[in-house]
């Protein structure tokens, strides 16, 4: 059959469809990717061809024209968790139909639904925040397929809204995401329904543990994880000497927080190793003769050397971590992961496999007292495994590729 899928031009986003498109390519399936024009050479990077759809518009664009943004997304980041009611999901929904969805999907839907039309594919799979692949499956008559990079809070918000939502509501509280996917449905001779929200099934690598659920036909299948182009370097194949302790924490790291958190570890017996980028090395100063600074290195080879791994619950980073069966110190030092963050880290220090430290006074004292426990609590290392063990007995990519097949089969049309 012939597989398109479709992707907003971001690697967290992209890099989870990797796996499958090519256990998907491996069973002799045709496979294309559609992406925004200046994400092409991503796609390509990874042996995948590349079909570029409408043009290039992405939220760090938004953010260069409109810099208040940021704060604001600062701030919905940091708002505390509650039980959802009517008003929050109603506002969250109007909202980021307004600005997300929109900012997203209207450059590429036309061109992806007369790409769709005309390659004519039998399943498009789309990644949660590009509902234009669900339009384009609408257009076409193919399948198709949520495919998560992350726990499906997205479907879970959507429960949501559908639950609490008044039978009668009022004039201002209409279904927005709806009326906006149904305009497309319309547009393109097709209708509206709840699986252009959520999609026909979602496939969803997570294990238990970690994920939500959020009562939809469900493809669970195995993290695999992939990160782009990396070369392994040598001082990596040989085993460390002492317990060697990882440090990465997205782009958005606090260089104050950084030094602070890699003077603390100077006093342990300790190797640590800490992905920086060179334009950022100098704020950091100068670092303790335990530390090991590098701008890149491959997670995969990174993490099976490590005692601990410290990230910033990035669902890339937290999971490639579980899969190893390394414990975990979690911290909050970005707005990478923000909101799907609590769900993360709650379930992974919920069975024990990490803890969770939030920034602030003191950090650096923090860090290395749980950094101490994390090695040294039989435990944390016990949990971890337990973690693994879960994710090992997913399904491959591979293994997941007949009942692919066959909802493909089954939903195709409809």
């Amino acid at each position: 059959m012939r597989v398109l899928f479709a992707t907003y031009p971001a690697k967290t986003h992209f890099h989870a469809m990797v796996p499958l498109a090519w256990a998907l390519r491996g069973a002799g399936h045709e496979v294309t990717v559609a992406a925004q024009p200046g994400f092409a050479a991503e796609i390509n990077q990874a042996g995948l061809t590349a079909v570029p759809v409408g043009a290039d518009r992405s939220l760090g664009r938004m953010l260069e024209a409109n810099p208040a943004l940021l704060e604001e997304l600062r701030a919905e980041g940091d708002a505390p968790a509650a039980e959802p009611t009517w008003a929050d999901v109603k506002d969250e929904y109007s909202e980021s139909v307004t600005w997300w969805y929109k900012m997203e999907n209207v450059p590429m839907v036309h061109s992806l639904v007369t790409f769709a039309r005309q390659w004519r594919p039998d399943l498009v799979v789309w990644e949660p925040t590009t509902s234009a692949g669900a339009i384009a499956a609408k257009a076409c008559g193919a399948a198709h397929a949520r495919l998560m990079y992350t726990p499906d809070s997205f479907g879970l918000t959507r429960a949501n809204y559908l639950r609490l939502r008044p039978p009668n509501p009022a004039p201002g509280e209409s279904d927005t995401l709806a009326e906006w996917l149904a305009s497309y449905a319309d547009k393109y001779g097709a209708s509206f329904s709840e699986d252009m929200v959520t999609g026909q099934f979602t496939i969803d690598h997570f294990p238990d543990s970690l994920r939500l659920d959020a009562g939809l036909t469900y493809v669970r299948t195995r993290y695999v994880p992939y990160g782009g182009a990396a070369v392994v370097p040598d001082w990596l194949t040989t085993p460390p000497r002492r317990p060697r302790i990882a440090i990465t924490l997205g782009m958005d790291a606090f260089a104050a927080e950084l030094r602070e958190i890699l003077g603390s570890l100077a006093e342990l017996d300790v190797e640590v190793v800490a992905t920086v980028p060179d334009d950022r090395r100098a704020a950091l100063g100068p670092v303790p003769g335990n530390v090991r600074l590098v701008s890149y290195v491959p997670l995969l080879a990174l993490v099976p050397t490590c005692s601990v791994v410290i990230h910033h619950a990035g669902a890339g980073t937290l999971a490639t971590t579980s899969l190893y069966g390394v414990p975990q110190l979690v911290l909050r030092l970005s707005l990478e992961g923000d909101f799907d963050e609590p769900e993360l880290v709650g379930g992974l220090t919920g069975q024990g496999a990490g803890v969770a430290v939030r920034p602030g006074a003191g950090i650096g004292t923090a860090v290395r007292e749980n950094v101490v426990r994390l090695l040294e609590e039989p435990r944390f290392r016990e949990r971890a495994a337990a973690l693994r063990a879960e994710m090992l007995a997913l399904p491959s990519p591979g293994e997941s590729v007949g009942e692919l097949e066959r909802l493909a089969a089954e939903h195709r049309g409809r």
